[in-house]
């Protein structure tokens, strides 16, 4: 017998050549490939996880900065500040007493205007009178013992851009219906009219058309028209994207903002619920806001930043961060930066009945003094 010098695989040594010529576990070759992949798809998933984590950190950051620095001395209230108002005053649960409190709530306050919830508004456009009984009364009342104080109608509704339920604006029909019920509505006596429409994406034709057609209204019987805004775009064009990946656009672009601003007497910039976990970022946030809306509305229209008179914890809003001290020191920082002059501009608190007295006091220690 001949020897190649070879030894011959023992029976239980199953074995085979791969495709390169070694001899190896089957078994084994695909736990390798296997390793391979999962590696090349971590590193991908690292990558992908950077890409996005690196700007967002570096935008956090940002905000951040803009919350540093000391405001002007004379950035504080003008005297033209607003408080967003509950439906319990027109319904007929506030009573004479609670007109009062009020009364004495706002002693000492720069609070010029109370936007009443008096609605909402049907989704064709319509307004029950059913829904505001006791609205002259309010009215009445306010003048009586809050001399200098203008009430206007806090109408609203959900718009049917994100879903299928909700107010079309694209309906001719449906805004005609609208100002009729501002006109149904002035006719109780407010002095003007408050309107928040939601979510109201940016370049919404239809809203500036009903905008225009209302401004009419209110100016041919000395009214107010007022409305509150969206936040408006942190970075050039994120509504857009964010939209496409959503569905939610959630900011306007801030020639949009401008648009609105010169159609209106007040715009008030509903500045919370902006997905911020900090007191620092969310105030540098506002701060951002206020001079990206400074920078756009015009000198004759009012402009007021929201205050975050609630405390909720959801997402996009987590009530350790959106504080009113944090939102006054953002507007502040924002008016000192961009227009510390400016005249017609205040904050608008919102809302009275989920506020503190910790709210009410860091208003008035922060902004009124």
């Amino acid at each position: 017998m001949h020897t190649t010098g070879h030894t011959e695989p023992r029976p239980d040594e199953a074995s085979e050549r791969n495709e390169h010529g070694v001899t190896g576990s089957t078994d084994g070759g695909v736990q390798v490939q296997r390793s391979r992949r999962f590696r090349r798809v971590r590193r991908i998933a690292l990558c992908l996880f950077l890409a996005l984590l690196l700007p967002l950190l570096a935008a956090e950051t940002a905000l951040y900065i803009n919350h540093t620095g000391d405001p002007a001395d004379a950035t504080h209230t003008r005297n033209r500040d607003a408080l967003w108002l509950g439906h319990a005053w027109v319904d007929g649960r506030k009573k004479d007493a609670d007109v009062t409190a009020l009364a004495r709530r706002l002693e000492d306050t720069g609070i010029r205007d109370l936007y009443v919830h008096s609605g909402p508004l049907e989704h064709n456009g319509t307004l029950p009178k059913s829904v505001y009984p006791r609205a002259r009364w309010f009215i009445d009342a306010v003048h009586e013992k809050l001399p200098g104080i203008r009430v206007q109608a806090f109408l609203g509704d959900v718009l049917a851009t994100e879903s299928p339920d909700g107010m079309r604006l694209e309906n001719e029909h449906t805004r005609a219906a609208v100002l009729g019920s501002a006109r149904q509505i002035l006719d109780t006596g407010y002095e003007g009219i408050h309107l928040d429409l939601e979510p109201l994406h940016s370049g919404d034709r239809d809203y500036l058309s009903l905008l225009d057609a209302l401004r009419r209204e209110t100016r041919s019987r000395d009214a107010l028209l007022s409305v509150a805004a969206h936040q408006i775009d942190p970075l050039p064009a994120l509504h857009s994207v964010f939209g496409t990946f959503t569905g939610h656009p959630k900011w306007w672009s801030q020639e949009f903002f401008g648009q609105v601003a010169r159609r209106v007497d007040q715009i008030a910039v509903m500045s919370y619920d902006t997905m911020q976990p900090l007191e620092s970022t969310y105030g540098g946030y506002v701060a951002q806001q206020t001079s990206l809306a400074l920078e756009v509305t015009p000198p004759s229209t009012d402009l007021l930043m929201g205050l975050p008179f609630f405390h909720e914890n959801r997402f996009g809003h987590w009530s350790h961060a959106e504080t009113v001290p944090a939102a006054v020191r953002g507007v502040r920082l924002g008016l000192s930066r961009t227009d510390a002059d400016r005249a017609r501009f205040g904050v608008a608190l919102y809302i009275d009945f989920a506020a503190t007295e910790a709210d009410w006091r860091a208003y008035k220690e922060d902004w009124v003094r």
